[in-house]
């Protein structure tokens, strides 16, 4: 399919800067196919489910990827400024950096910011290796827990593109950008559907005999990228390390089969369930990388509902939404939400969205 059918104009005003407070009173769209779409908020979301339905939170949680530094030796000693994307091992890191053209295999890299001194000094890197797609590989000074408290003094919460060109990150982020659930270090970007929830919402799930279960993706800086092929089958997904425990696949299988609704929070969630799952819908216990991509004619096998905020044009993103209620349907989602002010991207509003039955197919 060509990639500018999943295209549309956004008006700056509509891109969130700060969430909503309290989280949950972000405004939600619901998105049935065929139906009349539907506004309401984050806490009309019990009333939506029903009692048996079992919803799926990814707690991966946010690291201070963004790093800034300089270009040790040589005639000057250039700004170097890092976005750590995938851990390889205790020690090194694949990164984007900018400029990339000023490093070289073999060149160190000091990061630190004036004010904000690590307990253990400056935090020096190498250039390992450098690839084509313009990623390299920072092999780090210090190894283990060591390194991960040195990248948490020195970093910065790794912000959205389209957030930190508007404004640079601060303190409030640190927490904004986390959802409730996060207890596993390894991400560079939110599970941005998860910022939305709250204690309270929680609670009231619970009350309503909604299930809640824990799932791993380490979400990669890939997910901020637009597709840039002409067709979409062009385009290659980062892979991103998951986890689901036997406990929750099989909790989930028990639930489905007494006819309760697999609810994946977030695009993050659902790519998960979707490789964890066979052919016939069964979740299976699940530990390693995945680059599944889902655009339409993707057949799902594990979520029947999504809630997920409002994405990128262009974006992997858009298009596994329009797989799973169909491209019209989204484009018309989409143009009513940016009419009605909701507000996009990673600290946006949320849409819920209620599988088509037509999913699989591919639109004309």
């Amino acid at each position: 399919m060509r990639t500018d059918l999943f295209d549309f104009d956004l008006p700056p005003e509509n891109i969130a800067l700060r969430p909503a407070s309290p989280r949950d009173s972000a405004r939600m769209l619901v998105v049935r196919h065929g139906e009349e779409l539907e506004d309401g908020t984050i806490s009309d979301l019990p009333s939506l489910l029903r009692p048996g339905d079992q919803l799926v939170v990814n707690d991966t949680k946010v690291i201070a990827a963004q790093l800034t530094g300089r270009r040790l030796g040589g005639a000057s000693e250039p700004r170097i400024d890092a976005t750590l994307i995938k851990r390889i091992d205790g020690s090194r890191w694949q990164a984007l950096v900018k400029p990339a053209r000023k490093l070289a295999i073999g060149d160190t890299v000091r990061f630190g910011n004036e004010g904000r001194v690590c307990l253990l000094g400056n935090l020096d890197a190498q250039i390992e290796a450098k690839s084509e797609t313009g990623e390299i590989t920072l092999s780090f000074a210090f190894h283990g827990p060591v390194l991960d408290q040195a990248i948490q003094d020195l970093g910065a919460p790794p912000l959205p593109p389209y957030i930190a060109s508007k404004r640079p990150p601060d303190d409030r982020d640190s927490a904004d950008y986390q959802t409730m659930f996060a207890v596993n270090e390894g991400a560079v970007a939110a599970p941005t559907a998860g910022l939305h929830f709250t204690s309270a919402l929680e609670k009231a799930l619970r009350t309503r005999g909604v299930g809640l279960h824990r799932v791993t993706l380490h979400v990669g800086a890939g997910t901020f990228l637009p597709v840039k092929t002409d067709d979409i089958e062009g385009h290659r997904m980062h892979s991103e390390w998951g986890s689901v425990s036997q406990t929750t696949a099989d909790a989930l299988n028990a639930a489905r089969a007494k006819g309760g609704r697999i609810v994946a929070v977030g695009s993050t969630s659902l790519r998960l369930l979707e490789s964890a799952a066979d052919e016939n819908g069964e979740i299976h216990a699940f530990e390693g990388e995945t680059a599944i991509f889902i655009s339409p004619g993707y057949r799902f096998r594990a979520a029947d509902i999504i809630m997920t905020n409002f994405h990128l044009p262009r974006s992997t993103l858009f298009m596994l939404v329009s797989a799973f209620c169909g491209l019209e349907t989204m484009q018309g989602a989409y143009a009513h939400a940016i009419a009605a002010g909701y507000r996009f991207y990673s600290y946006g509003d949320a849409c819920l969205l209620f599988r088509s039955e037509t999913s699989g197919t591919t639109e004309p």
